[in-house]
């Protein structure tokens, strides 16, 4: 059956009662970009509660890497729900802890040997991870980056600086967090590759140059946290040079360089992890998301040294859950076999096809990314790279209309984040349904003015 198919008004009669309940019911704090409500999922495509199908290029936030209820994560699921649901890792032992970890420390972007905490998300992996650091640095501070998101609980909404909606009256924060700024060379830089370098080493520099020479002893300072690419913050890519300087300054002063690689690991940009990219070895990593194809499961990985806290330090009730890593085993042997190749494949292929969009639409500032991990930035002005919220959240809205699922990002900014096992006929169907909106909505305000 083709898709995008939609047979009825979005939202649909049976949609639109779901969503009534909802209202009553549910918390209001959950963001809602449009009024999908989910049915069930194959592969890159969605089926609402009214038949309407839709082609999924958010993922589930990036979560369903080898797409919607891939057979071979089913079979494991269900198998390992009939023989084990739970006994708690943190207080017995279960042989998937540990083959999951042998799986994990082989494809780590640091040399081993490894150790590795398991979670049930993203944020409990960060809030391991500040928790490691301070522990095993006997070191209180932590450097974050303007625009990052590590997630909501306490210590991870400390670190996190992307929306100010996510911090407002919860202060106060958790001390000892310092932000500095992360590069984005598209809003401060023209296109010459020696400028972007320069601006890039000066961000990375500023630590250093400023931080440790004004207010933040260097020795203090336990941990230097970065996503390789921030997610919320806009799809923004780091600069090779940052990446290495960052690591340059952790190794200098004893700081640990913790990568967030929630969003960008599990294969999603063509590589392991987005940090293998820049060819930069850190110390700690956190991953989620992907890496269970939508169980839930936050895993922090570290040299194996630096893992080094004594029992009842941290744990966690349900993290590593059986079932949860017989997904993520499924997951990874998926990964491994096609599905980390076929994301730098399609991605290349959607980033060439997508380069000339600056070019073609007035409202298109910057397509940027690696593999399958795509921002497209819309904007007022293209000279003044004016952000355009309202555009890109109409981009959303009309893209969903037609049949496209995509979440925004920072201010102004499109993700395309699908399955990695789409095929570039999908990719083309995407595109096409996006840029088509594009040229209607331009079409629309030209019309209008």
């Amino acid at each position: 059956m083709k898709v995008p198919n939609i047979k009825t008004e979005l939202p649909g009669p049976n949609a639109q009662r779901i969503i009534a309940d909802d209202a009553l019911l549910m918390s209001p704090s959950y963001t809602r970009s449009y009024p999908l409500v989910v049915k069930r999922g194959n592969g890159a495509n969605i089926e609402d509660v009214d038949g309407n199908l839709f082609l999924d290029f958010s993922a589930g936030i990036a979560v369903t890497s080898t797409g919607h209820c891939h057979p071979e994560v089913i079979s494991a699921v269900q198998r390992q729900a009939a023989q084990l649901i739970h006994m708690s890792g943190t207080d017995f032992y279960y042989p998937q802890m540990t083959e999951v970890a042998k799986r994990l420390s082989a494809i780590a972007p640091m040399p081993g040997p490894h150790k590795f905490y398991y979670g049930n998300s993203g944020a409990e992996a960060v809030e391991c991870a500040i928790k490691l650091a301070r522990y095993h640095t006997k070191r209180q501070n932590i450097i974050a980056f303007y625009g990052a998101f590590h997630g909501r609980t306490m210590g991870a909404l400390s670190l996190t600086a992307s929306k100010p909606q996510q911090k407002r009256r919860f202060a106060p924060m958790m001390p000892g967090v310092t932000h500095v700024p992360y590069p984005n060379v598209y809003r401060h830089c023209s296109t010459d590759q020696a400028e972007q370098e320069a601006y890039a080493l000066s961000c990375a520099r500023f630590i250093e140059e400023k931080l440790f020479r004004t207010t933040l002893p260097p020795e203090e300072v336990a941990a230097i946290v970065l996503e390789p690419i921030q997610g919320e913050g806009g799809y923004i890519v780091a600069p090779t040079i940052f990446l290495q300087e960052i690591r340059r300054i952790c190794t200098r002063h004893g700081i640990l360089m913790v990568v967030d690689e929630v969003q960008s690991g599990a294969g999603r940009t063509g590589k392991w992890f987005a940090v293998q990219h820049a060819g930069v070895e850190p110390d700690i990593v956190t991953m989620a998301k992907g890496i269970a194809s939508g169980m839930p499961l936050g895993v922090c990985m570290s040299r194996a040294e630096i893992m080094d806290w004594i029992p009842g330090s941290h744990a966690s009730t349900f993290g590593g859950n059986p079932v949860c890593l017989a997904a993520a085993m499924a997951t990874i042997k998926i990964l491994e076999r096609e599905a980390i190749a076929n994301a730098a494949t399609v991605g290349e292929y959607m980033l060439q096809r997508m380069a000339s969009w600056p070019h073609k639409h007035e409202m298109v500032g910057d397509v940027r990314g690696r593999g399958l991990m795509i921002g497209v930035e819309i904007v007022s002005d293209q000279e003044r790279k004016t952000p355009a919220a309202a555009e890109r959240d109409q981009l959303i809205q009309l893209a969903f209309e037609r049949g496209l699922l995509l979440l925004g990002a920072g201010e102004s900014t499109i993700r395309l984040t699908p399955p990695l096992i789409i095929t570039a006929k999908q990719a083309d169907v995407a595109m096409d349904i996006l840029e088509d909106c594009i040229a209607s909505l331009a079409m629309q305000h030209a019309m209008a003015a």
